[in-house]
């Protein structure tokens, strides 16, 4: 998401930070909201599963996504229900766990599936992404004034994250930290960073302002870091789970026609600071979730886009 979604088991972190998730199976379950296309307007044409609707598989990982009374919740959620209301298109969730929304998309029960979903290469073989909706930049959890700017930062301190998680690897691979630790779920690790007995956690990044908020007495708090460079990556492989991912929307095979609808409407949010205003709703930096590091490009060149395709910035 970051959200790591290509990084390590949702099912871990969501039973972690949301107590319970919402099973349906495969097929998944329809939320009560009638998902109606807005008033006084055409619906695009752009075959989706259920005409002049999108079917998007979701689950409950607050604040990324969720929903509120039927109706998608979440930084994932706003973006999507903007695409779809200027599209003239209702939106219909369908909820599951992790696996059931992949699932549900490769097989085409659901038109896209959303929370997170970060770019990758085998995954794309599968489905389609769109451009991303934002990415998710190197970010850490500490606690008062305290300020890492790159890696090297990390020597003599305690480095944790969830175990499972991809950071894992980084923070065993990076030289000289005091100790690495992980903790079963996020509440351990907050809780340590709070008593002091960790200096730096890592998980999605807009989980650590969402917690924070949430809890008022929390010393914790956001705080961004250069990511390692290419010398450093070549040298300690691993390092490369620190790095910046691309988060977009993940559609089924058969539906091109709603990905460049969705591409259309995601680069207009990047330049009419639509994006801005949501990723600074949630408590991130526009500056760091919207402007893309210079690699992104090439990673999906001769893959899922041509070679001359540039990743949308504000």
């Amino acid at each position: 998401m970051t959200l790591r979604r290509n990084r390590f088991s949702r099912a871990t972190m969501v039973a972690a930070m949301m107590g319970a998730l919402l099973l349906g199976g495969c097929g998944g379950k329809d939320s009560g909201g009638a998902g109606a296309a807005p008033a006084g307007c055409t619906p695009a044409d752009v075959d989706t599963v259920e005409r002049g609707k999108i079917t998007v598989g979701t689950f409950a990982y607050l604040p990324y996504i969720g929903l509120t009374g039927g109706k998608l919740d979440g930084l994932d959620g706003e973006i999507l229900a903007e695409a779809a209301k200027n599209l003239c298109l209702g939106v219909v969730a369908r909820e599951s766990d992790w696996d059931g929304v992949l699932g549900n998309v490769q097989s085409h029960r659901v038109d896209l599936g959303i929370g997170g979903i970060g770019w990758g290469k085998e995954r794309s073989q599968k489905g389609l992404f769109t451009d991303p909706v934002y990415y998710s930049p190197p970010a850490i959890a500490v606690v008062g004034d305290a300020k890492y700017a790159t890696v090297e930062d990390f020597k003599g301190k305690n480095v944790g994250t969830i175990s499972g998680y991809l950071w894992e690897k980084a923070i065993k691979a990076t030289a000289g930290i005091g100790a690495a630790k992980t903790y079963p779920d996020a509440v351990s690790m907050f809780s340590d960073l709070n008593n002091g007995r960790l200096d730096v956690g890592f998980i999605d990044p807009l989980v650590i302002p969402y917690e924070a908020k949430k809890n008022p007495s929390s010393k914790f708090k956001i705080s961004y870091f250069a990511e390692p460079t290419d010398a450093q990556v070549a040298a300690a492989p691993d390092l490369i789970n620190y790095r910046q991912l691309q988060i977009s929307f993940y559609l089924a095979k058969e539906a091109p026609k709603l990905e460049a609808a969705l591409n259309a409407e995601i680069r207009k949010m990047y330049s009419n600071g639509k994006l801005q205003e949501l990723i600074t709703k949630y408590g991130g930096d526009p500056g760091q979730f919207l402007k893309p590091a210079t690699y992104q490009a090439r990673l999906r060149a001769g893959v899922d886009r041509d070679a001359g395709w540039t990743p949308p910035t504000i």
